[in-house]
């Protein structure tokens, strides 16, 4: 039962596949770490890789979106109260 295991010759050669995130993806990282504009405009283009004047469009346009779809709340993080109860054991 003491049987030494190997790893197959395949496997040791196995390299991690590194996706840098799209535009979207990265602004909406970058939105959820700050609420400052500028901020979020370096972070979304350091972490995408695309220039900072392409992000700033975009991020400009989403936010005018996301203001469009919800007219009464305010721009940064919304927070949602969740009650959660326990119910006992039923006397049955």
């Amino acid at each position: 039962m003491d049987r030494k295991t190997t790893i197959p010759a395949a496997w040791r050669h196995r390299r991690t596949r590194y996706d840098p995130p799209g535009l979207d993806e990265a602004i909406a990282a970058a939105q959820g770490l700050t609420d400052r504009l500028e901020s979020q405009i370096e972070i979304a283009a350091q972490l995408s890789g695309v220039p900072e004047d392409e992000v700033r469009s975009r991020v400009l346009m989403m936010r005018v979106q996301t203001s469009w779809k919800r007219p009464g709340s305010a721009p940064g993080r919304q927070t949602e109260v969740v009650v959660v109860k326990r119910r006992g054991l039923r006397a049955t």
